[in-house]
């Protein structure tokens, strides 16, 4: 790897010395000075400030019960946001109507008249009102502001005719690297190429995913799996081509190349571990998006999980806790996967009678009570076994299966105890207890 040498390194920064500011303060100074005793310049001024303040008083009047209007009606989460997005552009599309109506009227009146004001203005509005409009389609609301301003200024720049001036300014501003510059107009097109792309990916990849999720044939794991490749491949085709666009030669980047892989490789290596092990586990399909997990780690989480990320997987308790689980840990973790191969568990629920009952009919009562819950499935059938004699009581165990644990299994064996206590209060059947005997010493 060889070094850039310093004298190739050149940082271009626009010349400012006191008298070339002076002569421009002066000439702003007589500039308006000028323009103030204009009639066609602070006329469209007026015109341009009344039609704002009309804008943003009609805005503040009428947006809340166009609010209150959009939320009577059925409308689904993402088109309530948007019409509600919308309203926001009461006062910018107000303020235009009053502008062209203005400069129609002026036109009409005085066909010499100055009107640039006012054409630049409504030029200025309709592109924010565009702009607005079109970035509504972007989800994330800062993401969304940030897109609007910056499609706007690109815009204003062009209609006010300084386009070309501020890009040699921006271009002014930078560094050379051997053939290479590095500008800020360079970064400038970057951040707005990578920025239109990446959208751009977003919305081929919930496309996509909508697509998939239709498609009957594939297993859950290969759904998740297949959107994970695309939306890696789309965002690196993505950053590949924001990087071209924007004029950067990648091969002059190549004395950075070492550096950054090696920061990559010791800072992100934890990222990197959980990220192909998450490729792990959809292709050997040992965790799948509905299971039932249970991790032995210590921290007890049991659920169904909910969903199966880059990074993590999501997984829902039955008191709707989500635990973000990092990937790596299920690949080093004892994880038990309930229904890895077969969604059917056993259940165990044991109870003790009195030595006054009949065991062969405790037997056939514990089966008929276990099979008249709703969630015990039939097969395999329920089994009741006596399996000890009990210091006061037969002890014996009633077997069952259930085929939905995400539902829960402590309701379960609740609904199969209070099925026993029932059947046992009809067959008068004794559930004993320890009887405690208190013997006084002193007249022993």
């Amino acid at each position: 790897m060889t070094n850039t040498p310093a004298s190739q390194i050149n940082l271009d920064i626009p010349s400012l010395t006191s008298e070339n500011v002076s002569a421009a303060a002066q000439g702003l100074f007589a500039n308006s000075i000028d323009k103030i005793g204009d009639i066609t310049f602070w006329a469209p001024m007026i015109v341009i400030m009344l039609a704002m303040m009309i804008g943003g008083f009609l805005r503040k009047l009428i947006r809340p019960h166009a609010l209150a209007w959009i939320d009577t009606k059925n409308m689904s989460f993402r088109m309530n946001i948007l019409t509600k997005n919308m309203t926001k552009l009461i006062m910018p599309l107000t303020a235009l109507i009053i502008i062209a109506l203005s400069e129609f009227i002026w036109r009409a009146w005085d066909g010499t008249a100055d009107v640039t004001l006012l054409v630049i203005s409504i030029k200025l509005l309709t592109a924010w009102i565009l702009i607005r409009a079109l970035a509504q389609i972007i989800e994330n609301s800062f993401t969304r502001q940030i897109v609007a301003t910056c499609g706007w200024i690109i815009a204003a720049l062009s209609i006010l005719g300084v386009m070309e001036e501020a890009k040699s300014a921006m271009d002014a501003v930078g560094m050379d690297f051997g053939n290479f510059r590095l500008s800020l107009l360079t970064i400038v097109k970057f951040i707005i190429a990578i920025g239109i792309l990446l959208a751009i990916t977003k919305l081929m990849t919930n496309a996509a995913e909508r697509s998939l999720h239709s498609v009957t044939d594939l297993t859950p794991s290969a759904r998740v799996l297949l959107i994970k490749v695309i939306k890696v491949i789309l965002i690196t085709l993505a950053i590949l081509i924001g990087v071209t666009a924007a004029g950067i030669d990648l091969s002059a980047l190549a004395i950075f190349g070492g550096a950054l892989g090696l920061g990559i490789g010791f800072g992100l290596q934890k990222v990197i571990s959980n990220l192909f092990s998450g490729m792990l586990l959809l292709v050997d399909k040992s965790i799948k998006p509905g299971d039932i997990i249970e991790m032995r780690d210590g921290s007890g989480v049991f659920g169904w999980v909910s969903q199966l990320n880059a990074r993590y997987v999501s997984i829902v308790t039955r008191d709707n806790k989500e635990y973000l689980i990092p990937n790596e840990d299920f690949i080093t973790q004892p994880v038990i996967n309930w229904s890895f191969t077969d969604k059917k568990i056993r259940v165990e629920t044991k109870f003790g009678v009195s030595y006054d009952s009949d065991p062969h009919l405790i037997k056939k009562l514990g089966v008929e009570v276990a099979l008249k819950v709703n969630r015990v499935v039939s097969e395999p059938k329920p089994v009741c076994h006596l399996v000890e004699f009990g210091d006061s009581s037969l002890n014996f165990v009633l077997r069952y299966w259930i085929e939905d644990a995400q539902n829960g299994v402590t309701n379960t064996k609740g609904d199969v105890m209070l099925g026993l206590w029932d059947a046992f209060k009809e067959n008068g059947i004794e559930i004993p207890f320890p009887h405690r005997v208190l013997v006084d010493k002193r007249h022993s």
